[in-house]
């Protein structure tokens, strides 16, 4: 939920991805230009039937924030290696192998928090159970986490200023 309390609308998430990708189109045509290297596979990418079976998956495996389960719904991934020092919103399926794997990460009262993307350097963000977005201090699970969005709406607007701010 965002700082309002209002939940994320699949409308917005969906507007969202639009805009991100023109960004991102703009950013790609003239990244080779301005960098002397060609870019990486950056993209949003919509959900299909099989991300939302993983996304199912996800939400019977353990109780997520509503956002996340809006997010998937719309989106399967994002993968931005281009965009600063890189930002990616995991795959629900890579999600749910990470919770497989080492559970929800502990953040004070915050349980459970999920991890759901990172950055390129190996900055993880989980969202938590009051829809608060946190990022990792270092590359590691169990190490401190501070506040980096009020929710998952306000993470993706950041994530569009940074596109934006690359233009």
């Amino acid at each position: 939920m965002d700082v309002s309390g209002e939940r994320l609308d699949s409308e917005w998430v969906r507007g969202w991805c639009e805009q991100t990708s023109a960004g991102l189109s703009a950013l790609m045509s003239s990244f080779l230009k301005k960098h002397g290297y060609p870019p990486g596979e950056n993209a949003v990418i919509f959900a299909t039937e099989e991300s939302h079976g993983a996304a199912d998956a996800l939400v019977d495996l353990t109780p997520i924030p509503s956002d996340l389960t809006t997010l998937y719904w719309v989106v399967c991934e994002v993968s931005l290696p281009d965009v600063e020092h890189g930002y990616f919103v995991h795959p629900a399926l890579t999600v749910a192998e990470h919770f497989h794997e080492y559970g929800s990460v502990r953040i004070d009262d915050e349980q459970p928090a999920i991890l759901f993307a990172s950055d390129g350097g190996g900055h993880l963000f989980v969202v938590a159970g009051s829809g608060r977005v946190w990022r990792s201090t270092t590359a590691s699970w169990f190490d401190d986490f501070e506040v980096a969005a009020e929710s998952i709406q306000d993470f993706l607007e950041q994530l569009g200023r940074r596109v934006a701010g690359q233009i």
